[in-house]
């Protein structure tokens, strides 16, 4: 094959935008943790014109406008190269990266609108880590290996898992997919290119509580893997590209300690996740560590060393043609033949009571419970009242789940849900990659892998790799099996096309398989083209407005200092007089706000050893009155770090108000003093 792997920056704006995953409407950006990267990866027949790109960046998820916005770049700028049905895009799903870049309005109420900056910071990085595969494709081989993570994960709906039935759970030995696919590409010397991970676990170690944004435990395996590979390079920097993709999990935490009730300390694991005291609010799971930061580590690292281990040594190659399906589907009308003589049907998009109660990973508002097949007559009254009842049609449909949002009848000022969705396997030679547009339930994606690797053996192409690829293209929540609907867990209330959904995408994606296993993917119907709907931004965001510094001061200036001497382990912390970072976003895509440096006495001269996408350094920003505003930058010195003098710089830029309605965005800086660390 030709080869190419790319790697950019997607942070976009981090503060004052809604993080986009916990659907929590107080947690909104305030800093950075670490910096959110599009990983692009394109794998090209060397004689045909056939390619392959697999896209995977560190965002919640795909929406629909992130994809269609990417792929009209793509068409202005490669032609028919790179098209809806070869080009993959899928989120890792952190829960720590900013909102606002979806169309459909159910997700402009918790990130605030459609926000420009944020979206085009996504597209921008999605194009860019694609334009820089695409310059360096070279010759290049592919190996896959598989092996166990242990751990990382436990099923956070446990009580729903146990409705499949029991001649099928017996074939499984754990309630999570504990495997991990990696596929390893090295150029034809032998020199490394890059790695994807297919792995399936939640990153939802940073819980709802955190304001900075980061990648999350997946974020943090790629790149304790990339640091290893690029030595000598900042964060962030070298040839070498490692993307931990999301997959099957839906139900899958990585808070192993499993939920507890935050006030009393007992166990929650209930079929209603609720605690005596204080109900469904206070059942919290817990990640092994001391606080998020230490569990999103312990966990990163734990994908970390068995990709690693997987990496080493991968032995089997891949080789083989080329292909890719896909089709867009009306998710709301479609007709599944289960058996014979039995067809049902999908429903229009409804989210039901349990979506409101979240998850023990992140709980909800107002105290909804998991499980509910019940109404609550308090809120259907206030739904009907404020957004309409739902029409009987489509609560039948979706019978057990009581609705709480018709979403599918809701359409001002647009549709608040998507019907058309992409369905789409690319097969790179015995590597079958199902994007799928959501969260399927570790079952769910047993069960439609089986099913895709069925019937590439009935069509003679036996013994393909099959791996799901989550969050894909468009979002549509999650995915449960027939049998976990049933029960109405926070899962199967957001299985918005109603209890056939799996039904539905088990036939769609057999279909595509098949197209590729007769060599007939010209022959599908293309689908209902997705809208792209005429708003440009619509946001309640604060306008960006003049900024001052306190009397006596300038921006940059130090509020805190820095101690004079600090031991390994320790945190050296400085506060100087700072300005909105969304400035410096709405500026720069790709602004470093802090570098930590070390004074080199060979040189004389200050060199940079770390920079804002170290997951050793914190950069918050905190707003004050009268147009002013803080920024503190920690970091927190790791074990090994070389004796020595260093300092903690900041890169800012302020708004300065020139005439009465013009305000220009000027740059400044400012640094530490030096400081010991022995």
């Amino acid at each position: 094959y030709l080869v190419g792997v790319g790697r950019a920056d997607c942070t976009g704006p981090v503060a004052q935008v809604p993080l986009m995953g916990y659907a929590n409407p107080d947690q909104v950006g305030g800093g950075l943790l670490s910096r959110l990267y599009s990983r692009a990866f394109i794998v090209a027949d060397p004689q045909g014109s056939r390619r392959v790109v697999f896209v995977s960046a560190d965002i919640g998820m795909v929406s629909q406008r992130v994809r269609l916005e990417v792929l009209e770049r793509l068409r202005s700028k490669y032609g028919e190269l790179y098209r809806q049905d070869n080009v993959i895009l899928s989120g890792t799903h952190t829960h720590s990266g900013p909102g606002g870049y979806f169309q459909y309005t159910l997700f402009w109420i918790t990130s605030k609108g459609l926000i420009r900056p944020a979206l085009s910071s996504i597209v921008n990085g999605i194009v860019k880590s694609i334009d820089i595969a695409h310059e360096n494709m070279k010759r290049g081989r592919l190996f896959i290996n598989r092996g166990t993570v242990e751990n990382s994960q436990i099923n956070r709906s446990p009580f729903s898992y146990l409705e499949n039935p029991e001649s099928e759970r017996s074939r499984y030995s754990s309630n999570t997919d504990k495997e991990m696919v990696v596929l390893k590409m090295v150029d034809e010397d032998g020199h490394e290119l890059g790695l994807i991970s297919w792995f399936a676990v939640h990153p939802v170690s940073m819980n709802n509580s955190n304001h900075l944004v980061n990648s999350d435990n997946v974020g943090y395996a790629s790149y304790l893997f990339e640091q290893e590979k690029n030595k000598g390079m900042l964060p962030g920097e070298g040839s070498f590209v490692a993307a931990f993709a999301s997959s099957n999990l839906g139900d899958v935490s990585p808070n192993t300690r499993g939920p507890f009730c935050s006030n009393t300390g007992e166990s929650c694991d209930n079929p209603q996740s609720t605690c005596p005291v204080g109900g469904a609010a206070m059942c919290m799971a817990k990640g092994p560590g001391n606080d998020m930061f230490e569990s999103t580590r312990i966990i990163g690292q734990n994908i970390y060393l068995k990709a690693k281990e997987l990496y080493e040594k991968a032995s089997q190659e891949v080789t083989g043609p080329l292909s890719s399906a896909h089709q867009w589907v009306n998710m709301s009308d479609v007709s599944v033949e289960l058996n014979a003589t039995h067809t049902v049907k999908t429903c229009k998009p409804a989210l039901g009571h349990s979506f409101a109660a979240g998850t023990i990973d992140g709980v909800g508002a107002f105290n909804f419970t998991q499980g509910s097949v019940e109404g609550d007559p308090f809120w259907d009254q206030i739904r009907d009242q404020l957004l309409g009842e739902p029409s009987y049609e489509t609560k039948a449909c979706h019978k057990p789940k009581p609705i709480l949002f018709s979403t599918g009848e809701m359409t001002w000022p647009h549709p608040w849900h998507p019907d058309i969705v992409d369905v789409q396997i690319a097969a790179i030679g015995s590597l079958a990659i199902l994007a799928v547009p959501g969260e399927f339930t570790t079952m769910s994606g047993r069960r439609l892998r089986e099913a895709v690797k069925s019937e590439f053996d009935s069509h003679g192409t036996r013994g393909m790799n099959v791996v799901i690829a989550g969050l894909c293209n468009v979002y549509t929540h999650y995915i449960t099996t027939y049998e976990e609907y049933q029960v109405q867990r926070y899962e199967a209330a957001s299985t918005i096309y109603g209890p056939h959904t799996l039904s539905a995408y088990i036939q769609l994606y057999r279909g595509l398989a098949k197209a590729i296993a007769l060599n007939a993917t010209q022959e599908l119907s293309r689908g209902p083209e997705p809208p792209l709907f005429n708003v440009t931004s619509v946001t309640l965001l604060p306008s960006l407005s003049a900024e001052n510094a306190p009397a006596t001061k300038t921006f940059g200036d130090v509020l805190e200092e820095v101690r004079g001497e600090y031991r390994e382990k320790e945190v050296a912390e400085v506060t100087f007089v700072g300005a909105n970072p969304r400035n410096s976003a709405e500026n720069a895509t790709e602004h470093n706000f802090l570098t930590v440096e070390r004074y080199s006495n060979i040189s004389s001269s200050w060199r940079v050893v770390l920079n804002d996408a170290s997951w050793d350094t914190r950069f918050s920003w905190s707003k004050g009155t009268r147009g002013q505003s803080n920024v503190t930058i920690e970091w927190h010195i790791p074990a090994g770090t070389a004796p020595g003098m260093y300092r903690l710089r900041y890169f800012g830029h302020y708004k300065k108000r020139v005439y009465l309605l013009r305000t220009i965005t000027v740059p400044f800086e400012g640094s530490s003093s030096a400081f010991q660390v022995t």
